[in-house]
Order: structure tokens, then C-alpha cells, then sequence
């Protein structure tokens, strides 16, 4: 009965130490020579340890935003391509498959030129 487990018992074993190996490895092998530039804390350009209410630039917020928004957009495209050879080769969905997708990559397209158009690409 036991013996059934022993692949998963392997499995676990290699999966941490592969996980952990690289860590090790790279704590005894790499050159430990901290300098107060290393040291120091370092969090999207600013010091980390200001104001709390000190201004900054909203283009941060607006170009991780727009990032999210079209890298889950193109993330239903997944599914779409997994049964693509089902949607051709069904005739009656055939077309509606197809106008449905490039309906949806015409609102993305429109909303990436948008985003160009008003600048929020740009970084100055």
C-alpha cells in the first residue's frame, strides 16, 4: 500500500529541492560584499521611508492600471484558442465564433488607441 505513495513522496522531494537548491547554492557561492548603496531601501524611485501624504506622480497608477486591464483582456484569448479547431470545424458556429473574436479584438484595439491617443503611453 505504501509503495502506491512513493512517487508522490518523490515528487514533493524533488519539487523543494529544486526550489531550495538554487537558494543555497547562490547564499554560499555569491560574493557577499554589502556596501550602504545595496543596504539601502529602495521602492519605486522614492525613499521608502518619507511622508506618507508626500505627492508623486499618478503615471505609476495609470501605467499599471492599463497594463492589468490589456494583459487580462489578451488573457481570454486563451481560451478562445484552446478550442479553435472546434469552432472551425463546427459549421454553425464557424462565423459567429470568428465575428465574436474580432469583436472582442476590436474593442481592444480601440481601447489601446485610445491610451495612445491621450498619452498615457508616453512617459516624459
Amino acid at each position: 500500500m505504501l509503495e502506491n505513495y512513493f512517487p508522490i513522496l518523490l515528487f514533493i522531494l524533488v519539487g523543494i529541492a529544486i526550489g531550495v537548491l538554487p537558494i543555497v547554492l547562490g547564499w554560499l557561492i555569491a560574493p557577499n560584499r554589502p556596501d550602504a548603496e545595496k543596504l539601502s531601501p529602495y521602492e519605486c524611485g522614492f525613499e521608502a521611508f518619507e511622508d506618507a501624504r508626500m505627492k508623486f506622480d499618478v503615471r505609476y497608477y495609470l501605467i499599471a492600471i492599463l497594463f492589468i486591464l490589456f494583459d487580462l483582456e489578451i488573457a481570454f484569448l486563451f481560451p478562445w484558442a484552446t478550442i479553435f479547431k472546434e469552432i472551425v470545424n463546427t459549421e454553425a458556429v464557424k462565423w459567429f465564433g470568428f465575428a465574436e473574436m474580432m469583436v472582442f479584438i476590436a474593442i481592444l484595439v480601440v481601447g489601446y488607441i485610445y491610451a495612445w491617443v491621450k498619452g498615457a503611453l508616453e512617459w516624459e
